[in-house]
């Protein structure tokens, strides 16, 4: 990665540039489809550079999982407090969000499952904990505002339809796949309107 002549090397932006060139390579290959060689060729650095900044291609794997996670957690978070405060809304907006995602051409699945069934390290496990653990939080408080008597089961409940929503939509086909988990995830709130199950997204 050239610096231009004049300018001062920023160890943290460069670091932030090489992440963000490897996160696409890598979501769209896999973490096994390509070596440190090919990686460092497609993301314009030496493999100088690319271990100085992580020491090796595991600990990039980590620091790319761990900023996949936080912006797929901020964004989630984000489109459910734009949906208003209704339960049903914010359901809507989520499963409405994801299905665009599915529909996006570069959408491979959820990096974390992708990752943790590609790689049986601990390291790799424990930020797919912590992503389930954050969308699992982000669900339960859905289902509290909802009413829900236990609403820690209907938030599990909830993570199962979306990320069971996400493993199809990855190896069969994403046609309504959003709207077909919403379907499902509505008719589980406490005390739901049966007439409000078709709504369109």
């Amino acid at each position: 990665m050239p610096v231009p002549r004049g300018s001062t090397i920023d160890p943290e932006r460069t670091r932030a540039t090489i992440l963000r060139a490897a996160t696409a390579v890598l979501y769209e290959r896999g973490l096994d489809g390509v070596g440190v060689a090919e990686l460092c060729t497609r993301v314009g650095v030496s493999k100088e550079t690319l271990y100085r900044h992580f020491g090796t291609k595991d600990k990039l794997v980590e620091a790319m999982l761990v900023e996949r996670s936080d912006h797929v957690t901020r964004w989630l978070a984000d489109v459910v407090a734009d949906a208003g405060d209704d339960p049903h809304d914010q359901l809507t907006a989520l499963f409405g969000a994801l299905q665009e995602w599915y529909d996006d051409p570069v959408f491979r699945g959820c990096a974390m499952l992708n990752a943790a069934t590609q790689h049986h390290v601990e390291a790799v496990r424990a930020i797919t904990a912590r992503h389930l653990d954050h969308y699992l939080r982000l669900l339960t408080g859905i289902a509290e505002r909802a009413g829900a008597a236990r609403p820690e089961i209907l938030g599990r409940q909830l993570l199962m339809l979306a990320e069971g929503a996400t493993l199809v939509a990855t190896h069969q086909s994403t046609t309504d796949v959003g709207a077909h988990a919403l379907q499902a995830a509505l008719a589980l709130l406490p005390a739901t309107d049966q007439a409000a199950l078709p709504r369109a997204m």
